[in-house]
């Protein structure tokens, strides 16, 4: 073997090896590093044709081959197998909304309310305008007294957001604090978040 073709042999070893350790995503943008590099040369080659015919043939045969050759860099992205160290199921919050949960108003609170409603409108005025006033007090009470039922029962929420490694977005809620901030790193357990 001659010195050129061991030294050959010994680079595309080290190319191999280099490729097989980076991650698909280093993969993929040194894919597209060199599928951009080539189509700029083929651009350069078609500027080189005489006839106009030609170098618009051409360029539309690089822009072909370009389009064609990124389609398959993004396919082989999309298919590479996971790492032992990778985690399908892993990302990074983007945001922590705490908010109000409304609560839900029962029977108690309508029927608590109205009642008040009518005995209070019941003491206004006499013959047909007591009778309107305490239509009015049930009608008023009970719309109360739902709204105060739905604020008494209302309670905190936290919606924390996550942007998977794999590009996906989601949304969890919690009833307490989950301790998370915006750039932590949680992984799925159980239909829910975890810290990693």
């Amino acid at each position: 073997m001659s010195r050129r073709s061991v030294t050959t042999a010994l680079l595309l070893a080290a190319l191999a090896a280099t490729a097989q350790a980076q991650s698909p995503k280093d993969q993929f943008n040194a894919e597209n590093k060199r599928i951009a590099t080539r189509y700029a040369e083929d651009k350069k080659l078609c500027a080189d044709e005489q006839d106009s015919g030609q170098r618009m043939q051409c360029l539309r045969d690089a822009k072909s081959e370009f389009d064609k050759s990124n389609a398959m860099a993004k396919a082989q992205y999309k298919a590479s197998p996971a790492k032992p160290g990778d985690c399908r199921d892993c990302g990074k919050v983007t945001q922590v909304v705490a908010g109000e949960k409304a609560g839900e108003g029962s029977a108690l609170g309508l029927i608590a309310g109205g009642v008040a409603g009518a005995l209070l409108g019941n003491q206004v005025g006499s013959g047909h305008g007591r009778q309107l006033a305490t239509v009015a007090g049930a009608a008023g009470g009970a719309y109360a007294g739902k709204k105060i039922e739905e604020n008494a029962k209302s309670s905190k929420q936290w919606t924390v957001h996550v942007q998977y490694d794999d590009g996906h977005q989601a949304a969890y809620t919690f009833d307490h604090d989950p301790q998370m901030m915006s750039g932590d790193r949680v992984q799925n357990a159980n239909g829910s978040i975890i810290r990693r």
